[in-house]
């Protein structure tokens, strides 16, 4: 079986809201082993929502629309897809009873609009919505499958794991599942890491491997498709070991796992505690850091010293050397660093100094110019990087570049 996805809001096609239903519904048919080639978005117009049902039913065995089964009068999903496969409108009265449910329990009367969405295509089997009023649809027409679901996603995603994955698996065929695992790379460039794996980018059939790039970091994600859970898991492990092989220490988690988590991970098992101080990254690194529940086990400071006064009084950096070598080198860093180690009494002390941009750069020091130093009791080290990017990018990439020094280190 192969499927389609509809998304239906003219807020959609405006950019008002983000589409993450498309997403995440794709997720959940590869997890099903349903093959999925197409996505559309269409606004709130009949003629232009029928045509693009009409197309979908055309080359698709499964078409699944999201949005438009509210009560406003911009909500025409049932109305369009009823006219398009040429059943009527019905009241459903079971679907009916569930609406003025929903509204009895919040002590309200039921609004009029509400009751339209009780009228059904004849002939749908309705989907209850445990966290709103428009009831979800699945229409079987012939050998194709048309699946109508709400458009706020805190709706419809319970729908589609209470009833919509259920019923796609017992509609599958038998042995088609497909599994998949990503690994979360940083330290290295796209390129660098491509250039390790390029021939695992080329498989087919079963197995595949995908490459992704993000800021700051890179995602290899392993798929396979077998007949059941155990052997595309034995497939994914034999692909994770040959990619772990080459690709090392580039691999800081799997799956939803952050660099945040990680190091903080590594804190913890090592037992180490760690204070931060940033100039250019303004907070973000340690706003990163402290977004781990138990953060405060390891992480114990951290000061924005933007001003080279404040690198002065509060990280006893010393005014001659900010004088002599300017507040963004490898020196200052390094006196951060060793600073907010000493003035917190931590085992590791990072700091961050930089040029974020887009102003305050020259020849010798250009935008992105960044040095990431740490600290500890036996020794000091700093690292030149030169990121680009808009400001907030290359705060973002600082931040990631400090955490995985920090990352390093604790290995």
């Amino acid at each position: 079986m192969n499927a389609e996805i509809v998304c239906i809001g003219t807020e959609l096609l405006l950019g008002h809201i983000v589409n993450s239903n498309a997403s995440y519904i794709a997720r959940k048919l590869a997890e099903l082993g349903v093959d999925h080639y197409f996505q559309t978005t269409v606004g709130d117009n009949p003629q232009r929502l029928s045509s693009t049902i009409r197309t979908a039913l055309s080359r698709s065995d499964i078409v699944i629309t999201t949005g438009g089964l509210g009560p406003t009068i911009d909500d025409i999903t049932s109305k369009v897809i009823a006219k398009t496969i040429d059943r009527k409108l019905i009241l459903e009265r079971a679907v009916l009873k569930d609406v003025a449910e929903y509204f009895r329990r919040q002590n309200k009367k039921i609004p009029k609009d509400s009751l339209r969405q009780a009228l059904i295509p004849e002939g749908a089997k309705w989907l209850k919505n445990s966290f709103g009023t428009a009831p979800g649809l699945i229409i079987e027409q012939g050998a194709k499958i048309l699946i109508a679901l709400p458009g706020p996603p805190r709706e419809m995603g319970p729908m589609v794991e209470d009833h919509v994955v259920p019923y796609l698996r017992s509609r599958s065929k038998a042995g088609q599942i497909l599994k998949s695992k990503s690994l979360r790379l940083t330290g290295g460039v796209e390129a660098k890491v491509n250039q390790k794996v390029k021939d695992l980018l080329r498989l087919s059939g079963p197995v595949q491997v995908g490459i992704y790039a993000r800021l700051g970091e890179v995602e290899l994600k392993v798929m396979a498709k077998a007949k059941n859970e155990k052997a595309a898991d034995n497939e994914i492990k034999k692909l994770e070991r040959i990619i772990r092989k080459r690709v090392g220490s580039y691999v800081y988690g799997v799956d939803e796992e952050t660099l945040e988590g990680a190091v903080g991970n590594l804190l913890a098992k090592r037992k180490k505690t760690v204070a931060v101080a940033e100039s250019c990254s303004g907070g973000l690194l340690a706003n990163l850091i402290t977004n781990i529940s138990g953060a405060s086990d390891y992480f114990k400071s951290g000061i924005v010293a933007y001003s080279n006064d404040s690198k002065v009084n509060d990280l006893d950096v010393p005014a001659d050397i900010i004088k002599k070598n300017g507040a963004v080198s490898t020196q200052v860093a390094k006196k951060m660093a060793a600073g907010i180690r000493n003035r917190a009494n931590v085992d590791i002390g990072i700091a961050v100094t930089g040029i974020a941009g887009p102003k305050g750069a020259t020849k010798k020091k250009p935008v992105g110019l960044v040095f990431i130093a740490l600290s500890t009791k036996k020794k000091s080290n700093c690292r030149q990087f030169n990121f680009s990017g808009l400001r907030t990018e290359v705060k973002l990439q600082t931040a990631q570049a400090a955490l995985n020094m920090l990352r390093c280190e604790l290995l």
